[in-house]
C-alpha cells in the first residue's frame, strides 16, 4: 500500500483504490465517491440547448436587441412600415451568424468525439481489455505504449525500463517538445506484466482536481493527459483523474474577449447616431402635434377620429414609437453580418499567402481568430520573445574553454594534449558526456531530432535540453545510457563505462544539475554545469580569472554559456549525500524545499574545469524585419529569460540597438550601486534633457539621440512592488516616461508572469497604444494572452504558443508583410466600409426625415417596402463587401518597400472624429440634393406623355434610384484596384435594381399588378425630364467629394497619396516609352 498525502484536510482529498479493489480489512467508514468518466467536452451548445442559448448570446448584442425591440413594436402598434422591413434583416443577420456559430461548434464537437472515442488497453482480470478513452473510470489501470498519448491522469506505476523510468513530451501541456524524464512508484515499479499489475492492492490519497500542473504528487510521478509517452517501449499506470477534471482540462483558458479599435469606433458611432434617431424622432412627435393644433389640420373631413381614438392617452408615445420604426434605417443593422463576412473571408487571404509559407517546416500562417484582422495595420509596440524567435532555437556547440585553452569542436578529438592539462582536459570531456539528461535512440522515425554517425550506426540524441544536445553532438562521445549505467568514448577510443548514481535535477533556481557517477575503477565522481553565477561562488580552486574573462565575451557575442566543475566523493561522503537526498525524497512535506537544501549542501567546493559556449542563430531576416517595422513607427520591445549580455549581444545583431544607441541600464547592480528612486531620476533627466535640447533646436527627429533601455526582471519587480507610502504608481509612471523616450527596450530575466505584467503596463498607460506580443513557447503565452494581438510562431517548443494565439506564423521575418501589408489593407478596407455603411444609411433615410414636413408628418413612407427591405440586403450589400475584401490603393510591393506608409493609417486614423463628421455631413449633403431636386423637378408638375401626372410613389422611387446610383458610384470613385470581380458587382447591382424594379412593377410578371408600385418605375423611365434630372443630381451629389479630394491632394497629399502619384507617373513614363 502506498499513499499520498497532502496538507488539506480530509474533506480535500479523495481515496482511489487501485483496480476498484474493495477497502482493505479494518476501515472504519468506507464512503463510495462519484467521480466523472473520462469525457472531455469543449464544445458549446447541445442539439437540444442550441436555438435558445444562441438567441439569448445574439441578442445580448445591442444593436441586435434594438432591432428586435423596433420589430416587437411594428407587430404592436400601427406603424408607417410592414414588420418585415425589419424583421426580414434581422432574421438574414441572426441566421449568418447561428450558422457560422454552428458549424464552429460542430467542429469543436467533431475534435470531442474523436478524441473520447479513442482506443485504451484497460487491465481487468489480468488481461488486457481495448475500450474507448471516455468509458476510463479513477482507479482504472491503463498501459500506454510507446508514442501514445496518456488518455487522463496517471500515476505511474511501472514501466518496461529496468530502472523504472519513462521518458515523455509534454508540448501539448507546456509548449515544450524536449524528453523529460519520469519515474515509477518505488513500491510498484517491479511489477512488470499484466499479472503482476491486476494483483495490485494499493491505495492512493491524494488532493482534489486543481489546474497546477506541478504541484499534486509532484511531477516525477504523474503522467498529464495530452502529454506522449517517448523512448519507452510501455507503462502501466493507474487513473487519478479523468475527464474534465483533468489538469488539461481544467487549463484550458477561455480567451478573454478582445475588441478592436474599430469595433470600439463602430459602437461610439452608433451610439451617435442612435442619438440622432431619438432626435429625429421627437422633432417629429412634437412638430406633428404643432401641426394638428390647428383644428381643422387634426381631423379633415376624409379622415375623422374615431371616439376611442380621442379618448386614448398614449397616442404621443405611440406616435413617438411610430417616427422611431420609420427612421430606424439609419441604424445599419446589415454592417455587423457584413463586418462579419468581410473579416472571416478576409482572413483566407492571410492563410492562402504563398510568400508566408516555410518550405522547411511545410507550415503556413494560421488564423484562429478573425475579429481582430484589422488590428493589425495599428500596431504600436511589438513585444516579442528570443530565443526561438529571433533566434532559431537551434543550437550548435561553438567552443569550449579549458584551463584557459579554447578548443573549437573541429579539433576536439584532434588536438595534442598538454601534459598539465591532460588529467582535467579529459575530466572536463567526461563531465559533458555524463552531466546530461539526453537519451540516445538507434532509429531514424524521431521527428525534428539531430542525428549522429557514431560507431558505424545512427544515433538520435533526445534531451530535454537543446543545449545538452548540441554539447553531446560537439564532443562526439558518448554512446549510451541503460539501466542506469553510461558508456563514453575515452581519448584512445576505447569504452568506459560509467554508473550514474544519483541525479540532481536542474531547475530554473539553482539553475544548474548534478550527477554522482561511479568508474569501472571504483571512484566516485560529482560531474555539475550551470550558469556562471550558480557555479562561481561555489568553486574553490580552478583557473577562474581566465575562464570567467571568456565566459563574459562570449556572452557578449551572443553565445550561451554554461560553467563545468567536478569534485571526487570518498565512498563516506557519498554515502552521506545519498542518506540526505534519500529523506529528502521519501519527505510527504515540503519535499521540494528539502531537496533544494541537501542540493545545496551537496554541491560545494567545486574544482573548476572550463566553460561552453553555444550559439543559437539569428532566424532569417529578423534584422531586416525588426528594421521595417521601428520605420513603421513601431516600438520593438524584446523580453527574454537570457542573462543580460547575451541579449544584449542578440539586440545589436538584430539592429534593435544600433553603435549610435546609448544604452541606459535599470537592473540590480546598478539598483545596489544607487537606490531605485535616484537610478529612475537619473535616467529620466538623462532622456527628458535631451530631448527638450533637440525640440529647442528645432531639429529633425532623425537628429535625435538614440536611446535603449535594459532591464531585468528583479528590476522590474521592485519598480511594480507595491509601497506602503502609495509611490509604486510614481515609480511606474516614471518607468513608462523612460520607456516612451527610448527607441527600443530589452527585458532580461524575465519570468513567464513578468512578460504578461509589462504587456499590460503599456497597455493601460495613458496613451493606450495597440500592443502585440510574438512568441514560440509555453512561457510565452500569457503575454500573448495579455496583449491586444498575440501571435505564436509555430516553432520547435511545441504549438502552446500557436494555439493560444491569435495568429500563428512560422517565422519571425513573416511579421514584417503580416503587419505592413495584410494589416494595412485589413485596416483601410474595414475602415472604409465602416464609414460607408453610416454614410449610405443616411444618404438612405434623411430624405425620409425631409418628407415628413411635406406630409403633415403624417409617417407617411417616402420608399415602398420592398426598396426599405432591400436596400441593405441586395441593393448596395455585395459592392462594398466585395471592396472590403480585395481593395489595394498601392501595391503591397511598395507597402513592403515603404513601410512609412504604415504610419498613416497609425492611430484610428481613418475613423477619427473629423473622418466620421466628413461622412455623415456628405450623407447629409448628397440627401438635400435627392429629396430637393426631385422635389423642384416634380414643381414643375412633370407630367408624361400620355398627360398623366408623377404621383407619391413616382417621387419616391426618383430620390431612391438617385440614391441607389450615387452611393455605388461613390463606391466606385473610391475604388483603386479593379478586377472583373469589382467591375461585376458594382455594374451588376446597379443592372440588379433596375431588373428588379421592372419585376416589382409587373412589368416582367404581370400577375405583380395588384400592388402599389404597378408600372411606377416604368412610367418614371418614360419621362425625358426624369432622365435629365437623375443624371443631373448624381453628377451634383458626387462632386463635393471630387473636388475635396483634388484639393487635398494638392495642398495636404499624405505619403500615401504621394506615392500614388508617383506610381502614376512612372507607369505613365513607361507606357509612353514603350508606345514609341
Amino acid at each position: 500500500v502506498f499513499q499520498r498525502t497532502q496538507k488539506e484536510n480530509w474533506v480535500d482529498s479523495r481515496t482511489i483504490y487501485v483496480g476498484h479493489r474493495e477497502p482493505p480489512p479494518g476501515t472504519e467508514a468506507y464512503i463510495p465517491q462519484r467521480f466523472p468518466d473520462n469525457r472531455i467536452v469543449s464544445s458549446k451548445y447541445t442539439f437540444w440547448n442550441f436555438v435558445p442559448k444562441n438567441l439569448f448570446e445574439q441578442f445580448r448584442r445591442i444593436a441586435n436587441f434594438y432591432f428586435l425591440i423596433i420589430f416587437l413594436v411594428q407587430l404592436i402598434i400601427d406603424t408607417p412600415t410592414s414588420p418585415v422591413t425589419s424583421g426580414l434583416p434581422l432574421l438574414f443577420v441572426i441566421t449568418v451568424t447561428a450558422i457560422k456559430q454552428g458549424y464552429e461548434d460542430w467542429l469543436r464537437h467533431k475534435a470531442d468525439n474523436a478524441m473520447n472515442q479513442c482506443p485504451v488497453h484497460f487491465i481487468q482480470h489480468g488481461k488486457l481489455v481495448r475500450k474507448q478513452s471516455r468509458k476510463l473510470r479513477v482507479g482504472d489501470i491503463v498501459m500506454v505504449k510507446e508514442d501514445e498519448t496518456f488518455p487522463c491522469d496517471l500515476i505511474f506505476l511501472s514501466s518496461s525500463r529496468g530502472d523504472g523510468t519513462c521518458f515523455v513530451t509534454t508540448a501539448s501541456l507546456d509548449g515544450e517538445s524536449s524528453h523529460k524524464t519520469y519515474y515509477a512508484v518505488q513500491d510498484t515499479k517491479a511489477f512488470h506484466n499484466e499479472q503482476e499489475i491486476d494483483a495490485l492492492h494499493a491505495t492512493i490519497e491524494c488532493e482534489q482536481p486543481q489546474p497546477d500542473l506541478y504541484k499534486p504528487l509532484g511531477s516525477e510521478n504523474l503522467l498529464l493527459r495530452g502529454a506522449t509517452l517517448k523512448n519507452t517501449e510501455k507503462i502501466f499506470g493507474v487513473a487519478i483523474y479523468t475527464g474534465m477534471e483533468t489538469k488539461m482540462a481544467l487549463n484550458y483558458q477561455a480567451k478573454s474577449q478582445k475588441r478592436s479599435a474599430v469595433e470600439k469606433s463602430m459602437n461610439v458611432f452608433l451610439i451617435v447616431y442612435l442619438c440622432i434617431l431619438i432626435s429625429k424622432a421627437l422633432i417629429n412627435t412634437v412638430l406633428k402635434y404643432v401641426w394638428q393644433s390647428e383644428p381643422f389640420r387634426d381631423e379633415p373631413w376624409y379622415n375623422q377620429k374615431t371616439e376611442p381614438e380621442r379618448k386614448r392617452n398614449l397616442v404621443s408615445f405611440t406616435d413617438f414609437l411610430a417616427f422611431m420604426v420609420l427612421f430606424n434605417y439609419i441604424i445599419p443593422v446589415s454592417m455587423y453580418v457584413t463586418v462579419e463576412m468581410q473579416k472571416f473571408l478576409g482572413s483566407y487571404f492571410l492563410t492562402w499567402d504563398e510568400e508566408m509559407f516555410d518550405e522547411d517546416t511545410g507550415e503556413g500562417p494560421l488564423v484562429n481568430t478573425s475579429d481582430l484582422n484589422e488590428e493589425l495595420g495599428q500596431i504600436e509596440y511589438v513585444f516579442t520573445d528570443k530565443t526561438g524567435t529571433l533566434t532559431e532555437n537551434n543550437m550548435e556547440f561553438v567552443e569550449c574553454c579549458i584551463e584557459g585553452h579554447v578548443y573549437v569542436p573541429h579539433y576536439i578529438n584532434t588536438i595534442s594534449y598538454f601534459d598539465h592539462t591532460l588529467h582535467y582536459e579529459e575530466l572536463f570531456f567526461r563531465a559533458l558526456c555524463l552531466c546530461h539528461t539526453v537519451q540516445v535512440k538507434d532509429d531514424d522515425s524521431v521527428d525534428g531530432l539531430k542525428k549522429n554517425q557514431l560507431s558505424r550506426r545512427s544515433c538520435i540524441y533526445i534531451s530535454s535540453s537543446p543545449d545538452e544536445v548540441a554539447l553531446v553532438e560537439g564532443i562526439q562521445r558518448y554512446v549510451c545510457n541503460q539501466d542506469n549505467f553510461m558508456e563514453i568514448l575515452n581519448r584512445e577510443n576505447n569504452l568506459e563505462k560509467f554508473e550514474l548514481l544519483e541525479v540532481l535535477s536542474f531547475d530554473s533556481v539553482r539553475r544548474r544539475m548534478s550527477v554522482i557517477v561511479k568508474s569501472s575503477t571504483g571512484d566516485i565522481f560529482l560531474f555539475c554545469k550551470g550558469a556562471d553565477s550558480s557555479i562561481f561562488p561555489r568553486v574553490k580552486e580552478g583557473k577562474i580569472d581566465q575562464i570567467r574573462s571568456r565566459v563574459e565575451r562570449n556572452a557578449v557575442e551572443g553565445l550561451r554559456t554554461l560553467c563545468v566543475a567536478y569534485k571526487k566523493l570518498t565512498a563516506e561522503e557519498y554515502s552521506n549525500a545519498q542518506k540526505l537526498l534519500q529523506n529528502a525524497k521519501l519527505a510527504l512535506q515540503d519535499r521540494e524545499k528539502k531537496l533544494a537544501e541537501v542540493y545545496e549542501k551537496i554541491e560545494r567546493d567545486f574544482i573548476l574545469l572550463g566553460a561552453t559556449a553555444v550559439e543559437d542563430r539569428l532566424q532569417e531576416k529578423a534584422a531586416d524585419t525588426i528594421e521595417a517595422l521601428q520605420k513603421a513607427g513601431i516600438k520593438v520591445w524584446v523580453l527574454t529569460g537570457d542573462k543580460m549580455e547575451t541579449a544584449a549581444a542578440t539586440c545589436y545583431a538584430c539592429k534593435l540597438f544600433r553603435r549610435n544607441t546609448q544604452i541606459l541600464e535599470l537592473t540590480t547592480k546598478k539598483i545596489e550601486e544607487q537606490s531605485l528612486h535616484d537610478v529612475l531620476f537619473d535616467l529620466s533627466k538623462t532622456v527628458l534633457r535631451h530631448n527638450v535640447y533637440i525640440l529647442s533646436l528645432n531639429r529633425l527627429s532623425t537628429d535625435m539621440q538614440d536611446y535603449g533601455l535594459i532591464i531585468d526582471g528583479a528590476a522590474l519587480s521592485l519598480i511594480m512592488k507595491p509601497r506602503q507610502d502609495g509611490s509604486s504608481a510614481n515609480y511606474r509612471e516614471l518607468f513608462l516616461e523612460i520607456c516612451r523616450n527610448c527607441s527600443a527596450v530589452l527585458c532580461c530575466r524575465m519570468a513567464p508572469l513578468q512578460k504578461a505584467q509589462i504587456v499590460k503596463l503599456i497597455k493601460l498607460s495613458k496613451e493606450h497604444p495597440i500592443t502585440l506580443a510574438i512568441g514560440d513557447g509555453a512561457n510565452d503565452v500569457s503575454m500573448i494572452l495579455e496583449a491586444h494581438v498575440g501571435i505564436g510562431i509555430i516553432g520547435k517548443e511545441g504549438r502552446q504558443a500557436a494555439r493560444n494565439s491569435d495568429y500563428a506564423i512560422p517565422k519571425f521575418k513573416h511579421l514584417k508583410k503580416m503587419l505592413l501589408v495584410h494589416g494595412h489593407f485589413y485596416y483601410v478596407r474595414i475602415s472604409e466600409l465602416v464609414q460607408y455603411f453610416f454614410y449610405k444609411n443616411v444618404c438612405f433615410i434623411f430624405p425620409q426625415f425631409l418628407y415628413q414636413f411635406f406630409c403633415g408628418f403624417s409617417q407617411q413612407t417616402l420608399y415602398d417596402t420592398a426598396y426599405l427591405t432591400l436596400y441593405n440586403i441586395s441593393f448596395t450589400s455585395l459592392p462594398i463587401l466585395l471592396y472590403g475584401l480585395m481593395e489595394q490603393h498601392v501595391s503591397a510591393d511598395t507597402l513592403k518597400r515603404e513601410p512609412s506608409l504604415y504610419r498613416d493609417v497609425a492611430k484610428n486614423a481613418l475613423l477619427r472624429w473629423r473622418a466620421f463628421i466628413y461622412w455623415t455631413f456628405l450623407g447629409v449633403f448628397d440627401a438635400v440634393v435627392f429629396f430637393f431636386g426631385a422635389y423642384f423637378l416634380f414643381d414643375n408638375t412633370v407630367v408624361t406623355s400620355n398627360g398623366q401626372m408623377f404621383g407619391n410613389w413616382t417621387f419616391g422611387t426618383l430620390v431612391f434610384t438617385v440614391l441607389v446610383f450615387t452611393v455605388t458610384l461613390k463606391l466606385a470613385l473610391d475604388t483603386h484596384y479593379w478586377t472583373w470581380i469589382n467591375h461585376f458587382m458594382i455594374w451588376g447591382s446597379l443592372v440588379f435594381y433596375i431588373i428588379f424594379s421592372l419585376l416589382w412593377g409587373g412589368i416582367i410578371w404581370p400577375f405583380l399588378n395588384y400592388q402599389r408600385m404597378y408600372y411606377v418605375f416604368m412610367q418614371m423611365l418614360s419621362s425625358g425630364p426624369a432622365w435629365l434630372g437623375i443624371i443631373l443630381l448624381i453628377t451634383v451629389s458626387l462632386l463635393p467629394d471630387v473636388l475635396k479630394k483634388v484639393l487635398c491632394r494638392q495642398l495636404w497629399p499624405t505619403a500615401t497619396e504621394r506615392i500614388q502619384v508617383k506610381i502614376f507617373f512612372v507607369l505613365k513614363l513607361v507606357f509612353c516609352i514603350t508606345s514609341l
